[in-house]
């Protein structure tokens, strides 16, 4: 059964640090414990549990992988592999799936062998980058932004807020585009074809009018791309009429698509900027132009940190910063947002729409799907944890696929569109779903009843031996004290009930 939520948390392997080469595979002759570690992190525990040989050889090892660890004896190895046994392996009603034919998809008619593409940034930005992710199993690349523009970037140009696991949550860029001239990026396109001939190249491009914007299209098709991504999004250029500049204004989005679909032959998507109100102006504009699908969303224009000594924001260069682009998984609801309106939209019927923002584990990408995504970019992840990921990505959805018995991922675009509404007066508001309390999980800690009572509405209080109460009177069901649950000891109970008058 594919839980909603891990039964093995990242908090319960919180000093892994997710080594290069782990040192607890070497130490270890029976399993690899830095892949199953990463699955876990990746909350990918049943495939991991799965792929377990059937005696669990942890029982009578003296666990050299955790003495071994550049963090020796801080990370529970065995006891993460024992939960595995024990609790996950147990609760899996699907075996393995034998193949990946489930997860085969397109985009725009090009066939993809799985729907996860690595979105246009430093990650595909290289000969040797995109031959390496193809060979970890990426099913296509949209290369880092082509450009005709004397592009030298800044140092240090990225930055970042983390979580109390030291993992990133936001992550900033002022990057810009590549920093290769066309004819370099070219030959690059040529030798990733012969060599990769089933993957997809997707040429993300900017131009800086209709011809240039047709030129790269029509050299891009001419070296090898199998699609072209028109890049109206880009927050960090820093000519005017360039990147996010256009993807704000749909008459320029309409007019730079038509350039580049006259062009050439090949599908055009056309990538816009979350930096608006709306994304479907932009979206209709770009299909009136001959878009034949959508990428959302780029980065979002932020600020993260100031220096409370210096008053520069991060990345400070040289005493000096600017507005960057923001990704990573904070971004991920506001790109759903997005994706959500784009995908509801009756004018844009039809239109593939290649969804990204925050994706990180296979939920994340099954969500967008689920809200009308056909294929998926990454980025800020592979930034933080490597190509490697994928295979956590295309194991995930591919047993959650099987379990639901669904022959295709392209069965699963959409499902979630139905329930979602623009605004919150459809909701239902006439019963209240009350909480429950898990005993068996309750440490006693009262984060629930503080919560309540200085943010909710003074339902809960602690008992003589610091459990919770609920007061049915003032609960209001808002479910503040199942989020902030550290041990998730409070959950969504059984009985509606018409609220009190």
């Amino acid at each position: 059964m594919i839980h909603n939520e891990p039964i093995i948390r990242r908090a319960d392997m919180i000093r892994c640090v997710m080594c290069a080469d782990a040192p607890c595979d070497a130490a270890c002759g029976l399993l690899k414990p830095a892949e199953l570690l990463r699955s876990v992190w990746l909350r990918n525990e049943q495939t991991a549990a799965l792929r377990l040989p059937e005696t669990n050889p942890c029982l009578t090892c003296a666990a050299p992988c955790e003495s071994a660890c550049v963090r020796a004896g801080e990370v529970p190895v065995r006891d993460v592999v024992n939960r595995l046994y024990y609790q996950v392996r147990p609760e899996c009603e699907t075996p393995l799936p034998e193949d990946e034919e489930r997860l085969r998809c397109d985009l725009c008619g090009v066939p993809l062998e799985n729907p996860f593409i690595l979105s246009s940034s430093v990650v595909a930005s290289t000969y040797d980058m995109c031959a390496r992710a193809f060979e970890a199993g990426w099913a296509g690349v949209c290369f880092k932004t082509i450009c005709t523009l004397d592009i030298h970037e800044a140092s240090p140009r990225f930055s970042a807020i983390t979580g109390s696991d030291g993992s990133i949550i936001g992550f900033k860029n002022i990057e810009q585009l590549s920093d290769h001239s066309v004819e370099e990026n070219m030959e690059i396109f040529r030798r990733l074809k012969r060599e990769y001939p089933t993957r997809v190249i997707i040429a993300s491009i900017m131009g800086r009018d209709e011809a240039e914007w047709g030129r790269l299209a029509r050299l891009c098709e001419e070296n090898g791309a199998d699609a072209v991504e028109l890049n109206f999004s880009c927050p960090n250029m820093a000519e005017d009429g360039l990147g996010s500049d256009i993807g704000q204004v749909p008459e320029l989005v309409e007019r730079f698509t038509a350039a580049a679909k006259r062009a050439c032959g090949i599908p055009v998507l056309a990538k816009l900027t979350p930096n608006v109100a709306e994304m479907s102006p932009a979206a209709e504009a770009a299909r009136r132009g001959g878009a034949d699908g959508i990428s959302a969303i780029n980065t979002i224009k932020s600020v993260v940190s100031v220096n409370l000594h210096t008053y520069v924001t991060a990345p400070a260069v040289r005493g000096q910063s600017a507005v960057g682009g923001y990704s990573g998984n904070a971004v991920k609801p506001v790109a759903m947002r997005f994706i959500a309106e784009l995908a509801k939209n009756p004018a844009l019927k039809g239109m593939h729409i290649s969804a990204m923002g925050g994706v990180e584990t296979w939920q994340d990408a099954l969500e967008f799907i689920l809200l009308g995504g056909g294929s998926i970019q990454v980025t800020t992840a592979v930034m933080q944890y490597g190509y490697r990921i994928v295979e956590d990505l295309k194991a995930g959805l591919n047993l959650y696929l099987a379990e639901k018995g669904m022959g295709s991922v392209r069965e699963a675009v959409g499902l979630a569109l139905d329930t979602l509404s623009a605004d919150t007066d459809t909701l239902e508001r006439d019963s209240v779903l009350y909480p429950q309390f898990r005993a068996e999980r309750c440490i006693g800690c009262g984060r629930c009843a503080v919560s309540c009572a200085d943010g909710g509405h003074q339902a809960i209080r602690l008992d003589e031996n610091r459990r919770p109460k609920l007061d049915g009177k003032k609960c209001v069901g808002c479910h503040l004290c199942v989020l902030v649950c550290p041990q998730q000891a409070v959950v969504p109970g059984k009985k509606r009930v018409t609220p009190l008058r």
